[in-house]
């Protein structure tokens, strides 16, 4: 269950389309935040409910969300799902309603979410339902009783596509590499919290190495900014929002420009 954070606490919510995406792309830059004094709240469109070949969606459901709270638990941070089902995320009313009551209850001052181009429908979709819900936490007249707006607009970042490449297979450089050298235990500890679906990516993909996969892309983006281990990010910056760079500001010395 997300907490919610006091008015002065300086908070980061990461909301990504399936337990194990933050982990796999953004939980060392998670982990620097909460280095720095910041709560930590996490949160996933799905509960991976299509994760199994041999439990039903019920049963991988509660597993799952049970292993995404295990690895928020690592940085004392919270975790919740929004209880959409995998491959169909909307992007609907009822769905955004319920990410900008989370977005006005948290209060965060940096979102991190998936890219808006990447290989699954999934993602763009949680990325497009982001956007939308962040733009809309001031808006009265989009009530999400008990929950109040909040007029506040937070910092947007993007994170990379998986294996870093668009749906057309076309290389997304990032805007900024934040190095997580000092942290990549962490970040493989919240990983190994998944057991699940390592298994499952076993049995459907025929994939294993479910932690090289995963320290492997963070060596190749470290490689852009000359460090051991990376993980990448654009920042959203169309009209109305931040323009700013929060995030490579509060860890200035784990932050390399492209």
């Amino acid at each position: 269950m997300t907490t919610t954070p006091s008015s002065e606490t300086d908070t980061v919510l990461a909301i990504v389309a399936h337990p194990d995406d933050a982990e796999f792309l953004c939980a060392g830059t998670l982990a620097l935040l909460k280095k720095a004094g910041w709560q930590i709240e996490m949160a996933t469109m799905t509960a991976g409910d299509c994760g199994s070949r041999d439990l039903g969606p019920e049963e991988i459901s509660t597993i799952r969300k049970a292993e995404a709270a295990k690895a928020a638990a690592l940085l004392d941070g919270g975790y919740e799902c929004m209880e959409c089902r995998d491959l169909f995320i909307f992007y609907d009313e009822p769905t955004l309603k319920k990410v900008i009551r989370l977005i006005r209850k948290v209060r965060p001052k940096i979102i991190l979410t998936m890219s808006p181009s990447c290989y699954m429908v999934d993602h763009e979709m949680t990325s497009k339902i982001v956007q939308s819900a962040s733009f809309a936490t001031g808006i009265a007249n989009i009530p999400t009783d008990p929950v109040p707006p909040w007029l506040h607009t937070p910092h947007l970042y993007y994170i990379d596509p998986m294996e870093g490449k668009d749906k057309f297979g076309n290389q997304i450089d990032p805007d900024f590499v934040v190095d997580i050298s000092t942290v990549i235990e962490t970040k493989e500890k919240m990983l190994a919290c998944h057991e699940s679906q390592r298994k499952w990516l076993m049995e459907h993909h025929g994939m294993d190495e479910y932690m090289t996969a995963m320290k492997q892309f963070s060596a190749d983006r470290g490689k852009l900014a000359g460090v051991p281990y990376g993980e990448g990010f654009r920042q959203h910056l169309g009209h109305a929002y931040p323009q700013d760079n929060l995030l490579a500001e509060v860890l200035n010395e784990h932050v390399q420009k492209i």
